[in-house]
């Protein structure tokens, strides 16, 4: 097991990394945790992916599926998990110092893409040793990767597990990301990014997380947790402070989320998540699989309508059109996209069989 975060810095001096939008990006720190050994056959290697709001410790966001004995054994397989390029939990972003200029590099950060996080981690993986990935995984934004790194390394990845992702983000979700990132820009502290060092924009990214936080949730889990109940009262108050208990627990969680969060980072990494289109990228869905030799488990959640299912069948039926080994999972939850983060035994279940045979 991993008794700390762990650092590895690449494309230092003229060794940078070209980025999609062709600006040119060095050095870039990763940190990441790990779990478990690495055979002597180095076939054992496991990547897991995090989401929009996650870190490098996949133990501690994922206890439900990795761990010793859990579908993704700590005892049986080495764990990687990175911090994505453009966070702000250790790995090179806006709030990360700019060597040019000794500050941090706010809104100067080049705009990054899915694409530019995996080719980051393919670095790492060079620096781990790792000749092949028994398994890419992760939920939401780190499905996207999972399937990203299907798309630019097909040699290098032995089977694949997105779970409540898509391989195009629909225009609705993408009109939610743009409306919380207007929240952040708009707030008279955010100093067009350069607010290190003072207060930030702390209502902005606070109402931004409000609005992220619906998406993740259900219509149902929301009215079996809150229904229409009130806070702390038994009528009305008749004015603009709380009156539900839906509202003081939003309000909860984005105040939450300020003291743990960047700003700026929720900016880079909701556009990264607006750009993923891998039809648009590669010409066709099955353009970006078609060289893969890897075998899939497809993972979506039936109340799920951030990504929803129709969604992950889009990237189901592209695998099928290519005769590929692919296995769907729709898991009956009523709590939303973040099911994949709460106990759920068919889900954990799902990886374990699909991780025994391949």
């Amino acid at each position: 097991m991993t008794e700390k975060t762990q650092f590895f810095t690449g494309f230092e001096g003229e060794q940078k990394l070209q980025l999609e939008s062709g600006q040119l990006l060095g050095p870039i720190t990763q940190a990441y945790d790990t779990w478990g050994t690495l055979n002597a056959q180095k076939d054992n290697a496991i990547l897991v992916c995090h989401a929009l709001s996650g870190d490098s410790d996949a133990a501690g966001w994922w206890p439900t599926v990795i761990g010793p004995g859990k579908a993704i054994d700590t005892e049986k397989y080495y764990i990687v998990c990175p911090n994505a390029l453009g966070g702000c939990k250790g790995s090179t972003g806006p709030s990360s110092i700019n060597p040019e200029t000794n500050q941090p590099y706010g809104t100067d950060f080049p705009v990054i893409t899915v694409a530019d996080m995996v080719h980051a981690q393919r670095a790492l993986m060079d620096e781990l040793e790792i000749p092949k990935w028994k398994m890419v995984t992760g939920g939401s934004m780190g499905g996207m990767q999972a399937l990203e790194w299907v798309a630019l390394y097909p040699d290098l990845v032995q089977s694949c597990a997105p779970v409540a992702a898509t391989g195009q983000v629909s225009p609705q979700s993408i009109a939610f990301d743009a409306i919380g990132r207007t929240a952040i820009v708009t707030d008279p502290a955010f100093n067009n990014g350069h607010y290190y060092g003072s207060e930030g924009p702390h209502k902005g990214l606070a109402t931004a997380r409000m609005i992220g936080h619906v998406t993740y949730l259900s219509e149902q889990s929301i009215d079996d947790k809150f229904g229409r109940k009130l806070q702390e009262k038994t009528e009305y108050g008749y004015h603009f402070d709380t009156d539900f208990q839906i509202e003081s627990y939003l309000k909860y969680q984005g105040d939450k989320f300020v003291d743990r969060f960047d700003a700026n980072s929720y900016l880079y990494l909701t556009k990264a998540i607006s750009y993923f289109d891998l039809p648009k990228k590669y010409g066709t869905m099955d353009t970006a699989f078609e060289s893969s030799k890897a075998r899939f488990l497809v993972i979506a959640i039936t109340t799920d309508w951030l990504y929803t299912p129709e969604q992950s069948k889009a990237v189901v039926k592209s695998l099928m059109h290519l005769n590929k080994d692919v296995t769907y999972v729709e898991i009956d939850s009523h709590y939303g996209h973040d099911s994949f983060l709460i106990e759920n035994e068919d889900l954990s279940d799902s990886i374990r069989l699909f991780l025994e045979n391949v």
